[in-house]
C-alpha cells in the first residue's frame, strides 16, 4: 500500500469520526434543548399552579369575609371535630364552671384515627398542661347558629354567677353561650397512649368534640402581672360552708359500684366519694336558684311528689305550695350514678343517696380504655 493510499484511508477516518461526534454532539444538544424546553414548561405550569392556588384562597378569605354571602359553603370554614372527650360528667349540670378546680375530674380524650394517626400525639406526654379547643354541643340554643344574624337573637349579655345573676357583655366572661360555641380549656395530662389522652382536672361534660389540642407553654401562657375585674376575685359567692354524706349514703354507692366498676375511670367507691365532695364544694346550682327564696313555692300537680325542681315550668293551673329550700332535692350524674343532694339555709350540702342514672346505659358509657387510668393509679 502507498503511502498515498494510506493517507487517504486516514482522512477518511478522520472524517468519519468527526461526523459521528458531530453526530453524537447534536443528538446530545437537541436532548438538551429538550429536556431544558420540559423544565421550563415544567417551572411554568408550576407557577400558573402556585398563582392560581393563590387567587384561590385569596378568592376563598374574601367569601369568608362576608357573612351575607348566599353560598354557605364559602362563608364557613371546613372544621371538623377530630376527637371526642369521655369524662366522669354525664350531664352539663354539675361540670366545673372552670378547668383544675376539681382535681379529681379525670377524662379520656379519643381522637379520631381516620384523622389523627397517632404519631400526631408524639411528644405531647413530656408536656404536664394542655390546652384544648372544643364545642359547647350541649347548648340548648345551638339552633340559632343557623338563623340569619337579624332573627338568631343573640344575646350581648348573659348572667353572670359571681354577679349574683347580674348581666355582663359575653366577650367579659366564659359563657357558653356565644356567637360561636367554642370553648378554651386547659387540662393536666397524665398520659398519652396510641390515639388516646388521659386527662385530669377537665370541665368537660362526656361527649364533647374536640376541634384542637395545643401544649400548655408557661412560659409564653402564663402572663406576669395579668390583672382581672374585682368580681371575678370573688370566691364567696360560689363557696359552700360544708358537705356531709348521710349515715346510708355509702351502703347505696357500694350498690351502684357493683355495676360501673369494671367501666369507671376510678378505683373504688371511696376515690369516687372524694369526687363526689370535690365537685359539690363549689355550688354547682344554676342562678336562678342560688336566688330562689328561701321559702319557695313548688308546684304540685295531680298529686306528683316533690323531685328536682329545676326544671318546674309555670303552669299556672297546678298548686303552689311553700316549701323550704333545704326540703328542694338537686341531682349531680357522676359516670351514669345519680346522687341526690340538699342544700340547707347556711350553704351546707347534705349528700342523701345515691342510685343508678335512668339514662345509664353499660354498653356504651365511658368508651375509652379505663384500664388506662387503672394502670396510671397504680
Amino acid at each position: 500500500m502507498t503511502s498515498k493510499t494510506h493517507s487517504k484511508r486516514l482522512i477518511l477516518v478522520a472524517v468519519v469520526a468527526v461526523s459521528a461526534s458531530t453526530a453524537i454532539s447534536v443528538f446530545i444538544w437537541r436532548k438538551i434543548k429538550g429536556l431544558e424546553r420540559s423544565l421550563n414548561s415544567a417551572l411554568q405550569k408550576c407557577a400558573a399552579e402556585r398563582q392560581g392556588r393563590i387567587r384561590a384562597q385569596q378568592a376563598l378569605r374574601e367569601a369568608l369575609a362576608q357573612p351575607h354571602s348566599e353560598n354557605v359553603e364559602h362563608t364557613s370554614y371546613p372544621m371538623a371535630s377530630i376527637g371526642v372527650v369521655h369524662s366522669c360528667f354525664s350531664t352539663r349540670n354539675g361540670t366545673p364552671r372552670q378547668p383544675l378546680i376539681v382535681p379529681l375530674a379525670r377524662a379520656c380524650l379519643v381522637f379520631d384515627a381516620s384523622r389523627v394517626p397517632p404519631a400526631s400525639l408524639e411528644g405531647l406526654g413530656e408536656y404536664s398542661h394542655c390546652w384544648i379547643i372544643y364545642v359547647f354541643h350541649l347548648n340548648t340554643d345551638l339552633e340559632k347558629l343557623w338563623k340569619h344574624p337579624s332573627k338568631s337573637k343573640f344575646k350581648a349579655k348573659v348572667r353572670v354567677p359571681r354577679l349574683k345573676g347580674e348581666r355582663m357583655g359575653v366577650f367579659a366572661t366564659r359563657s357558653p353561650h356565644r356567637p360561636c360555641p367554642i370553648g378554651l380549656t386547659v387540662a393536666k395530662v397524665e398520659a398519652v397512649q396510641g390515639n388516646m389522652v388521659l386527662l385530669s382536672g377537665v370541665d368537660l361534660v362526656d361527649g364533647t368534640p374536640i376541634l384542637d389540642v395545643k401544649p400548655y407553654l408557661p412560659y409564653c401562657d402564663s402572663i406576669h402581672r395579668a390583672t382581672v375585674p374585682e368580681w371575678v376575685k370573688v370566691d364567696n359567692i360560689l363557696a359552700i360552708a360544708s358537705i356531709s354524706f348521710s349515715e346510708g349514703f355509702f351502703s347505696t354507692l357500694v350498690d351502684c359500684w357493683d355495676i360501673i366498676e369494671n367501666k369507671s375511670l376510678y378505683a373504688s367507691p371511696d376515690e369516687f366519694q372524694s369526687l363526689i365532695k370535690e365537685v359539690l364544694s363549689w355550688d354547682i346550682r344554676s342562678v336562678s336558684q342560688r336566688n330562689r327564696p328561701h321559702e319557695s313555692l313548688i308546684k304540685m300537680g295531680n298529686g306528683n311528689a316533690l323531685g328536682n325542681t329545676s326544671d318546674l315550668d309555670d303552669d299556672q293551673d297546678e298548686e303552689q305550695v311553700p316549701i323550704p329550700s333545704e326540703c328542694i332535692i338537686y341531682h349531680l350524674i357522676l359516670e351514669g350514678v345519680d346522687v341526690s343532694y340538699r342544700i340547707d339555709f347556711n350553704d351546707n350540702v347534705i349528700v342523701e343517696k345515691a342510685k343508678i342514672s335512668s339514662e345509664f346505659s353499660s354498653s356504651n358509657r365511658n368508651r375509652c380504655n379505663y384500664l388506662m387510668w387503672r394502670e396510671q393509679l397504680n
